[in-house]
């Protein structure tokens, strides 16, 4: 239970507004559900409703525990970057899903996350995915930052909504883009021809932006039959990088939903040797600014084996 007091100069603005203001902790959304739940009262008499405005004098707010997540805390390794009392960062390994859906029900990031940090996680950003406020793919591999406060949750969500997030991925595609470096646009919707895929659309998507530089080559320099790519995010979409590269003749080696035709004979060689079963795609920086400290904060973690060891058997490749 948290009592505050709206001051004279403070009236009239709407209560949901007022509240969250003096109460930094909760997150005006949930501000609004304490009200409409009548969980605050002025000078001993409920509210109700979340638009009128507010009155000067004492207000009560009882913040019952958070209701159980629906996903069950497991005992999950987790490889954690950073952490305090307000978020956590951690480096997700390729094929863990980073909240529950249909067919990854468990072993997700959120299960591994609710055991880590027990009750701080519980009902931040709501029941189905606490904490999470980005999600890489399941079959990707890299850093994914989580909140654990609802102050850290709306900082965070605020920062991704404005795109002032550093995001930089590695992939290793097949051939090369042309030019070597540029920026991709094309708005993003779900196919029409495959609901699982998502597809450049020209109504109906949402815009999107990859900034890529192709670092390395692989094969003949006139012809490379792969590279090594730096892809950093303007926006998030759903399986944006995966979309876009595909879209420049360069999917991710790997990948199941874009591949769009295999990649030379040495290249798939190497794939198989490497034990690459997935997308060639790790989010490798991650870098914003504290949603509570204003700290900067910046992340790299090195592709995991399975590329590294795909990059080493592709550098191999005669020239």
């Amino acid at each position: 239970m948290r009592i505050v007091e709206v001051a004279p100069e403070d009236a009239g603005g709407r209560i949901d507004k007022v509240l969250a203001g003096l109460l930094p902790e909760l997150s005006r959304a949930r501000v609004q559900a304490l009200l409409a739940q009548r969980r605050v009262s002025r000078d001993g008499a409920p509210l109700t409703g979340n638009s009128g405005r507010a009155e000067a004098g004492l207000y009560r707010i009882e913040i019952p525990p958070p209701e159980p997540a629906e996903p069950r805390a497991e005992a999950v390794p987790l490889k954690v970057l950073f952490e305090d009392a307000h978020l956590i960062v951690v480096d997700k390994p390729a094929g863990m899903a980073v909240h529950p859906a249909p067919g990854s029900e468990s072993g997700t990031l959120v299960n591994a996350l609710l055991h880590h940090c027990g009750e701080t996680l519980s009902g931040v950003g709501g029941v189905a995915r606490p904490g999470i406020v980005h999600r890489i793919d399941k079959e990707t591999s890299g850093i994914v930052v989580a909140a654990k406060t609802d102050q850290a949750h709306q900082g965070l969500s605020a920062l991704f909504a404005a795109h002032d997030i550093e995001r930089v991925y590695v992939a290793l595609v097949r051939g090369a883009p042309t030019p070597r470096r540029g920026s991709i646009d094309g708005a993003i919707g779900r196919s029409t021809h495959d609901r699982k895929k998502m597809a450049l659309v020209r109504s109906g998507g949402r815009a999107a932006t990859t900034h890529y530089l192709t670092e390395r080559t692989f094969g003949p320099d006139a012809k490379p039959l792969a590279a090594r790519l730096a892809c950093r995010l303007e926006t998030g979409r759903t399986h944006q990088i995966r979309v876009h590269l595909a879209s420049k003749g360069c999917p991710c080696l790997g990948d199941p939903l874009y591949g769009s035709g295999p990649p030379a004979e040495p290249v798939r060689r190497a794939i198989a040797a490497a034990g690459l079963s997935r997308q060639a795609l790790h989010a490798a920086v991650l870098g914003f600014r504290h949603p509570v400290s204003d700290a900067p904060l910046r992340f790299e973690s090195p592709p995991p084996a399975d590329m590294a060891e795909l990059e080493r058997r592709l550098d191999a490749l005669p020239r």
